[in-house]
């Protein structure tokens, strides 16, 4: 029976893109745990696994407890419970884990795979951090056996920059989206008619929608001051998601004369039906890997506008969506404009954005993981040692 172990810097990423892979691989016979930080877990999580370790880690890498203690814990558990595959997501989570490896790989054979979820170095940063985050990836690459990218700019980087052999690269078009349950005829047209009476949006009005987490990459601001220069009374702005820019983007909204047509709607746990009662849905964000509200929405049929930023340029390649530069308020503003104004050039965005959403297919990803896994598990065997 072969043992895969995931690791996550935090349970949100376990809960939110890694619980069907989980499904997928115990349901053929495999032992699958997680790893990640010592945070709450929420049950549908914790079922998907059959054990999830809890660790002490830092979001910033060279805390004391990423190099001291926690390495050693991650070093004995990997040993003690002879996985096969230690699959790493998401930077911190990654160099921990490497750095923690990087000699049992050799005494064991373990094989060592790392997704990146969008590089921490990336052209809309300052040199100063990029250089510091991809000096901390070119030594890190020496302690994993495949580098895992979900966007063409990253495996440009991966290779331009050696992170790994240019055949231990491996591109999966993200993590997938179900579109067994992400499709237009799932979600009734009676569910999004009721969110925008909930919110006050009349039938025929225009609602866009953000779904992001409150921190700066994510620039609500430029989407609310976008919003504001519509000057369309009729047309309204719903954000959906948490974070500690929440409060602040709250008195901006009241500062810009919007905060009547503006809905901060906390989390939610019914994005399909919120993104079927949208117009379109927004993501002007500086950085991403491959944005999954932007997935989401192509294949349910929204209109996207995004920013011009690597992962967001793919999924909405072809006409798919509307690319805006980042930080360009006017230019979002005339996106917006566009959706209103030109309906049938909209529809038949959205309809190119449901063929490209085909791409991304949960379905493909997870088989392209069967390729990975059986590659990395026929090195394993060939570099276990006998016992």
């Amino acid at each position: 029976m072969p043992r895969l172990l995931i690791v996550t810097t935090v349970p949100a990423t376990l809960s939110a893109f890694l619980i069907p892979f989980a499904h997928h691989y115990r349901t053929s016979g495999w032992r699958v745990d997680a790893m990640t930080r010592d945070e709450v877990i929420d049950p549908e999580t914790r079922a998907a696994f059959e054990y999830i370790w809890t660790l002490p880690w830092s979001r910033r890498p060279f805390t004391p407890v990423n190099l001291i203690g926690t390495p050693q814990r991650i070093r004995r558990i990997v040993e003690r419970e002879r996985y096969d595959i230690v699959h790493v997501h998401t930077s911190v989570a990654a160099f921990v884990t490497r750095y923690a490896l990087r000699d049992v790989r050799r005494r064991t054979g373990v094989r060592v795979i790392y997704t990146a979820h969008g590089f921490n170095f990336d052209q809309s940063m300052p040199w100063h951090r990029n250089l510091a985050f991809l000096t901390l990836e070119k030594i890190a690459s020496a302690w994993m056996d495949y580098q895992v990218v979900i966007n063409r700019t990253d495996e440009q980087a991966a290779i331009r920059h050696r992170l790994a052999p240019p055949e231990r690269v491996w591109y999966m078009p993200g993590i997938g989206v179900d579109l067994t349950h992400y499709r237009p005829d799932r979600v009734a047209a009676a569910e999004a008619t009721t969110l925008r009476l909930l919110m006050g949006v009349a039938p025929d009005a225009a609602l866009f929608l953000m779904i992001a987490e409150f921190i700066p990459r994510k620039r609500h601001a430029d989407a609310l001051q976008a919003f504001a220069r519509l000057e369309r009374q009729d047309a309204h702005l719903a954000l959906a998601g948490t974070g500690p820019l929440l409060e602040s983007m709250r008195r901006l909204a009241t500062d810009l004369g919007i905060a009547k047509r503006t809905h901060f709607l906390g989390y939610r746990r019914d994005i399909p039906a919120l993104l079927r009662a949208a117009t379109a849905l927004l993501l002007p964000s500086q950085q991403e890997g491959l944005p999954r509200s932007i997935l989401e929405a192509l294949a349910l049929g929204v209109p996207v506008i995004g920013s011009d930023i690597r992962g967001v340029r793919d999924l909405l390649a072809d006409g798919a969506g509307l690319l805006v530069p980042v930080g360009d308020v006017a230019g979002l503003a005339q996106a917006m404009w566009r959706i209103i104004n030109d309906q049938k050039a909209a529809q038949a965005m959205a309809q190119r954005g449901l063929e490209q959403a085909k791409r991304y297919d949960l379905r493909r990803i997870i088989a392209l993981h069967d390729q990975l896994y059986t590659a990395a598990l026929s090195e394993r065997h060939a570099l276990a040692p006998t016992i």
